[in-house]
């Protein structure tokens, strides 16, 4: 029988998902990673700026571990606030707040154990008690749900995709392939549609 460590499986999968989240980033302008490209308004930036506040809400406020470095969300002012990049933000500021709240959140995985329960204070009360369990499989949920979108997004600027640099997790291996493989789907899609190619 294989003994297995749940906090330790479901923090180093949530460690995944904010590196992959961060290395969309990599190799882009300042306007590639802060420009919107669907008509939400998702930028890849804005995104790392939204899980950086989640993630200090999740693992501080919620366990009563607040973090001096949490970003303070004016809600009922500006509800979006957390998905814009401003202009007088830098990535090294954001990207740096990110990291700082992963150390923040590993203190407090490290500290508590799965059982321990918190509070989230922004969920109605009747949910609003958690064990550290829901908390680290809701942020590896959230981290990788974002992932996801980075990952269209960065796709949509230059074409980049998958997983991480050393190993995509993509279905395909060349660019060639790639075009191949999105042929055979709008294929797909043209005959299930009763499209004339």
């Amino acid at each position: 029988m294989v003994e297995q460590d749940f906090k330790t499986d479901l923090h180093r999968y949530l460690q995944r998902a904010r590196e992959a989240l961060l290395w969309k980033l990599d190799g882009l302008s300042e306007y590639d990673v802060r420009r919107p490209l669907v008509p939400t308004g998702t930028s890849l930036l804005g995104i790392v700026k939204h899980v950086t506040r989640v993630e200090f809400g999740y693992f501080g406020d919620t366990f009563g571990r607040p973090s001096p470095d949490a970003p303070v969300l004016d809600v009922e002012a500006d509800l979006a606030g957390d998905w814009v990049a401003e202009a007088d933000e830098t990535r090294d500021a954001i990207t740096g707040l990110y990291k700082k709240a992963w150390a923040h959140s590993d203190a407090t995985i490290a500290a508590l154990p799965l059982d321990a329960t918190g509070r989230v204070p922004w969920w109605p009360a009747e949910r609003a008690t958690v064990t550290l369990h829901h908390v680290l499989v809701r942020m590896v949920e959230e981290t990788g749900h974002h992932g996801g979108h980075a990952d269209i997004v960065r796709e949509l600027i230059d074409g980049a995709a998958g997983l991480r640099a050393e190993a995509d997790n993509l279905a395909f291996t060349s660019q060639v392939t790639r075009l191949e493989f999105r042929d055979r789907v709008e294929r797909a899609a043209r005959a299930a549609a009763g499209v004339e190619p």
